[in-house]
């Protein structure tokens, strides 16, 4: 069987790539590294993706990017192109985080509310998923939905809400 394609990246867009770095660095634990200083730089979730065993797996951590919304690297032209300017209405891609047994999803959305970013809603499960989630948007607009399996239980607080 042909091995499919793969997920190696995701990038958001931001008018500050170091700070959106430093963000991400705070608010999720991520290595920030400065690939090219305030044009690209990559996030490092770090660790590997755990296994059946609960061991560390073979597969690595994806990597996600930050680029400066008026010069997108990569590109051909090393000016940039149009358009330079961050996305501001509609739906938008949005990336969906794990959040570690070593975290809560509330330091996340505290540290994130501290940093500026908009709180999108709190305390639901998606069931088709098994999961609670949260989720905010940046002071830049990328979309962050954050994540724990298995969470859906009947015991549940009356102020979480189902799907």
């Amino acid at each position: 069987m042909k091995r499919p394609n793969f997920l190696a990246y995701v990038d958001f867009a931001s008018t500050d790539v170091s700070a959106t770095g430093d963000f991400y660095d705070t608010v999720l634990g991520w290595k920030h590294d400065r690939q090219m200083e305030g044009l690209y730089h990559r996030m490092l979730p770090g660790g590997f993706f755990t296994g059946s065993d609960g061991k560390d797996s073979e597969i690595r951590h994806l990597h996600m990017g930050i680029f400066d919304a008026a010069n997108a690297r990569p590109h051909p032209e090393t000016n940039g192109v149009e358009p330079r300017t961050l996305a501001s209405e509609g739906r938008r891609a949005r990336i969906w985080v794990e959040v570690s047994p070593d975290d809560s999803h509330d330091r996340i959305i505290a540290e994130a509310e501290k940093r500026g970013a908009t709180i999108l809603w709190r305390n639901h499960i998606f069931t088709c998923f098994g999961g609670l989630t949260d989720a905010f948007r940046d002071p830049w607009n990328n979309e962050v939905v954050i994540w724990t399996e298995n969470a859906d239980s009947p015991d549940l607080a009356p102020h979480i809400t189902r799907e």
